[in-house]
């Protein structure tokens, strides 16, 4: 079968991007060697040996390489590509020497408003579970500029594992082609950014699946969260995404995990951007799963959200709302067995 999105087969979509970000992650370790970018263990740490970071330089190289050959010269598009050079420096430069937090947040915010004010992309109306939620100019814009850096830092905050936040955001970016293709929305700019970030990704991954030679470093993890969000407002421009429920339940664990790393860290009256070794995770690697099964079963889960998530597009909401709930129960009742809140005491 010959799937094509304006006039480009899917499949030289994918073998150009997936190649050229594996290739350019060779490149990606030798600058991250050369800046001294590189990530020491520590107690808080999984990984036992000096580890490169950085690889978000390759993805977006190869991201770069894919729409120069198959995008096309946008303001929307030009928005896009300022902001994501925003983010992808920031995080270049923490990757080198970290930055204060409030530093970071503020160019995240600066990156998202340039996508939302200059490329005029933002939520005209919010669609959530058969809700439809209108707001006035102002208050959809505001919106949007959180919801794109919100997004940026639950792709960052999940990314302590290897392959972790590759392959969360490799199921999220084929989820949103796959929708698209099945309601025919195959002219947009969403779906050849997803099957760019798509390749651009799964070419990283083969560097970083467990065991890692490389990490993307907060490079690659708040492009790849600044690429999810925007891919999903661009989304809701051509109704490939039908309501608010299908990007933030594809994302259910790292949203999830951000939740309740911010309630976490407030009861036990820790600043919000405080590093530490409670994530989701780290919760499974407790219960003796090693690194690939704790990421396998992370996949797992969310490919599970992601199949709710399309049949809630393509099918009856009511049954595919019923799914949700059972997830979300079961993912609930999973997390808080754990101690990703506060520790259970032991009999």
């Amino acid at each position: 079968m010959n799937l094509q999105v304006n006039g480009y087969s899917i499949y030289l979509i994918l073998l150009v991007t997936i190649v050229s970000s594996f290739i350019l992650t060779f490149l990606a370790k030798r600058i991250a060697e050369h800046v001294h970018a590189i990530d020491l263990p520590n107690e808080r740490k999984v990984h036992k040996i000096p580890m490169p970071r950085c690889g978000g330089l390759a993805i977006f190289g190869a991201f770069i390489i894919g729409y120069m050959i198959y995008g096309d010269p946008t303001t929307q598009m030009l928005s896009i590509l300022i902001g994501s050079f925003i983010i992808v420096l920031l995080g270049f430069i923490d990757d080198i020497n970290p930055i204060r937090a409030r530093t970071k947040f503020f160019f995240q915010l600066v990156a998202s408003s340039i996508v939302v004010f200059y490329g005029n992309t933002y939520f005209n109306e919010i669609t959530f579970l058969g809700l439809h939620l209108n707001f006035p100019y102002w208050i959809n814009t505001i919106i949007s500029v959180i919801y794109i850096t919100a997004i940026a830092n639950a792709i960052n905050l999940i990314d302590g594992l290897d392959g972790l936040a590759a392959g969360i955001s490799s199921i999220y970016f084929a989820t949103i082609a796959i929708i698209a293709f099945i309601l025919n929305k195959i002219g947009g700019l969403d779906i050849i950014l997803s099957l760019i970030m798509l390749g651009s990704t799964v070419g990283f991954l083969g560097h970083n699946f467990p065991p890692a030679k490389i990490f993307m470093g907060d490079s690659g993890s708040l492009f790849l969260g600044f690429m999810i969000a925007v891919i999903s407002l661009l989304g809701f421009k051509i109704t490939t995404i039908t309501s608010l429920v299908v990007p933030l339940l594809i994302l259910a664990i790292p949203i999830f995990d951000t939740i309740f790393a911010i309630l976490r860290r407030l009861l036990k009256g820790e600043s919000i951007g405080k590093p530490d070794k409670e994530h989701f995770h780290h919760q499974l690697l407790k219960m003796n799963f090693g690194p690939k099964k704790t990421i396998l079963i992370i996949y797992f889960i969310n490919i599970l959200f992601s199949i709710v998530s399309i049949f809630y597009v393509i099918g009856d909401n009511k049954q595919a709302i019923a799914l949700y709930i059972i997830l979300m129960i079961f993912l609930l009742f999973l997390v808080l067995k754990t101690d990703i809140l506060f520790k259970h005491s032991k009999k």
